[in-house]
């Protein structure tokens, strides 16, 4: 009887651990999903600088504006950089199991390319 329980208990035992590592592998996916969406949350608050910059631009005096576009592209970058920093950090503390994560490199590349765009974006706002 004895090894019945104890051949239970491996089973159970097994199904709980599975069931453990496939939550962490939706985590991971869920954590990509949620960079995707600070990504794209960035990219509005540019978006919501170039908009204030074209629909102030005849605004006397034009820094006002400019600042005010400056503001919400600075905020973009900011998201970029928070949503890479939280994303690598998660994925520091998870283990993957069947899931496969986008590397860190990658993640890193799309939100600097994204970063250092928004800024040359913010440059040419100030020289136009």
């Amino acid at each position: 009887m004895a090894t019945k329980e104890t051949g239970e208990q491996d089973t159970k035992t097994y199904w709980a651990e599975e069931r453990t590592d496939w939550a962490e592998d939706r985590t991971v996916l869920a954590n990509e999903r949620t960079f995707a969406g600070w990504m794209r949350t960035g990219l509005a608050a540019v978006g919501i600088g170039l908009g204030t910059q074209a629909i102030f631009r005849a605004a006397e005096p034009t820094w006002v504006a400019k600042l005010a576009a400056s503001g919400f592209i600075a905020v973009g970058v900011l998201i970029f950089f928070l949503a890479w920093k939280n994303c690598c950090g998660l994925l520091d503390r998870l283990d993957c199991h069947a899931a496969e994560p986008i590397p860190r490199r990658h993640l890193g590349t799309v939100a600097a390319l994204f970063g250092v765009a928004s800024a040359i974006v913010a440059v040419v706002l100030w020289l136009i």
